[in-house]
């Protein structure tokens, strides 16, 4: 299994940024074939010190393998999402691929 977490900072002179990500997600992220799991939200709140909150929104995405992953990256839609949805809105990025 290979999993594919992102972690996305929005641009804060866009109050939108967030939802608009996720909806880009939804619409462009979410077809691409190959993955078993596909999660994409907001930050969710926790009174814990050890638990990052600075983020808006993150992105966790399970694909069998990393040539699927690989496929992924670059895929038309993801491309897509890349230049349409993730430039205009997202200030910095962290991404957190894992095999098991």
């Amino acid at each position: 299994m290979f999993s594919h977490i992102v972690i996305f900072w929005t641009n804060p002179d866009q109050p939108n940024a967030a939802e608009e990500l996720i909806e880009g997600a939804e619409h462009y992220l979410r077809p691409i074939p190959g993955a078993f799991a596909f999660h994409v939200g907001k930050t969710a709140s926790s009174p814990r010190e050890v638990v990052d909150q600075s983020y808006q929104v993150a992105l966790n995405i399970v694909f069998p393998d990393k040539k699927t992953q690989d496929d992924y990256q670059s895929h038309p839609l993801h491309i897509e999402f890349i230049e349409k949805i993730f430039k205009p809105r997202v200030k910095k990025v962290v991404i957190y691929d894992f095999e098991s």
